[in-house]
Order: structure tokens, then sequence, then C-alpha cells
């Protein structure tokens, strides 16, 4: 599979209005170039395999750019909630994040494009089970130039424990894997101590939220805040969960 961005795809909305209202920040022209080249590749990469049914311009901007980088913002603007307890990490130090189950790139790219220029030595893992998505990762990150992201194949379950993977990250984002307690079980031992687990979610309960610090007591994690937002196009209903690890 040879990946060639198309000059003809639609372009993406900037909506430099809505990322500065949302999050306080606001990708640079540069970073506007690298949404449209990912949304290209996508595009591209959807004629050999299934990597997303969101193809419409606004949509994707929605639901691949906005929801992925948003819970991000905590790291890229100091205009966040008052309630937020999470500091931005130590922009001069080294910065290692790991997306588990990846599929197309998501939320994983979108995150390192915005995180990049803030924090210089940023290295990220983009994790997938699948082959194929893991050969068209290598192929998009090869073509965009990002030798600081790498892809690897595997199961989390699999390889958490092995020595290059347990305890080497700061963060680790996981969406749309399972269930929240199964997904901190895949994503903790991942962490250094003191690491981040940013867990994307839809709605969430209260009985969910018990039945998470039931599992985290014996997982060793502690969960920080829950983030609750909506999208700002379709107005769904969006939580964010951030789970520090002891």
């Amino acid at each position: 599979m040879v990946l060639e961005i198309s000059q003809a795809i639609s372009p993406l909305p900037a909506s430099v209005d809505i990322w500065q209202k949302t999050m306080g920040w606001q990708p640079t022209p540069s970073q506007l170039n690298q949404f449209q080249q990912l949304y290209g590749l996508i595009l591209a990469g959807n004629r050999h395999m299934n990597l997303t049914r969101i193809t419409e311009p606004t949509e994707f901007w929605e639901k691949h750019l906005w929801d992925s980088i948003r819970p991000l913002g905590f790291a890229l603007s100091s205009s966040q909630p008052q309630d937020c307890p999470l500091k931005p990490w130590p922009a001069n130090q080294p910065l290692r994040g790991l997306d588990i189950g990846t599929g197309g790139g998501f939320p994983g790219l979108p995150v390192a494009f915005a995180l990049k220029p803030l924090y210089p030595q940023l290295q990220l893992t983009l994790l997938d089970s699948t082959q194929k998505k893991v050969l068209f990762l290598e192929e998009a990150i090869a073509t965009l130039n990002l030798p600081y992201i790498q892809a690897h194949v595997g199961r989390a379950e699999q390889i958490h424990h092995q020595p290059d993977y347990t305890q080497h990250y700061d963060f680790c984002l996981i969406r749309a894997v399972a269930k929240a307690p199964i997904c901190l079980q895949y994503a903790l031992p991942f962490l250094k101590p003191g690491g981040l687990v940013i867990l994307y979610r839809g709605r969430w309960s209260l009985e969910e939220e018990k039945i998470l610090k039931q599992t985290l007591r014996s997982l060793g994690g502690r969960l920080t805040w829950i983030d609750a937002f909506v999208t700002p196009l379709s107005q769904a209903t969006r939580h964010c969960l951030y789970v520090c690890k002891q």
C-alpha cells in the first residue's frame, strides 16, 4: 500500500474561534496543514481498509480532531476550568506517551501534532493489534515525516509487562477500547509512577464511577478528575477521566 495525499479532497474547517473558545488554544498554520494532510491520508487508507466511517470534513474535524485534542487542554493552555487539578508537564523534559488501540491514529496523531511544539522532547507510540492498521500508520508517519512517532503491533494486555513497555510512559491515551475498568487494567502497567491515564468516554454515571473506584484500589491508581463537556457542533456529551498511577 502506497499512500498519496490527494490534492482534490475538501478542506477541513479551520474553526480557530472554536478551538480558542473551547480550549483557550488554537492551532498554528503548520498544525492546520498537518490536520489536512492527515485527513487526506485517512481517506486514501480507507480505500484499502476500514479506518473510519467519519469522512465528511466537518464531522472529521469534530470527532477526530477536536474530540482527540480537547482532553489535553490542561497541557496546552493556562486558561482551564478552575476545578482542573492537572498541571502542564515540564516543557524541557522528555515526555513519552502511548495511544492504546489507536486504530487509524486517533487520538494519538492529533494529540501529537498539538503537543509537539510545546513539548519538543515528546515521543509517542501508537499501539494497535491489527497489522494492516499499523502498516498504514507506519506509512503515514513516514509520509508526514514524524520521527518522534512510532507504531507497534500488539495487544496491551499481552505486552504491558515486557521490559520495553512496563513503567515506560508518562501518559496513556485510551479511547473506545473497552469498559473503563478494563481500560485501566490495560493502561496502568505501562505508566511510570505518577503517570497519567487519559480515558475518553461518552456518557458517564455515578454507578460507573463507584465501580471504577473499587477497581482502582487493587490497580494502584487514583481518579484525579472527571471532566464533563459537550462537543461544539453536534452537542454530544463527553467525559474524560484522568487517573494517576500511584
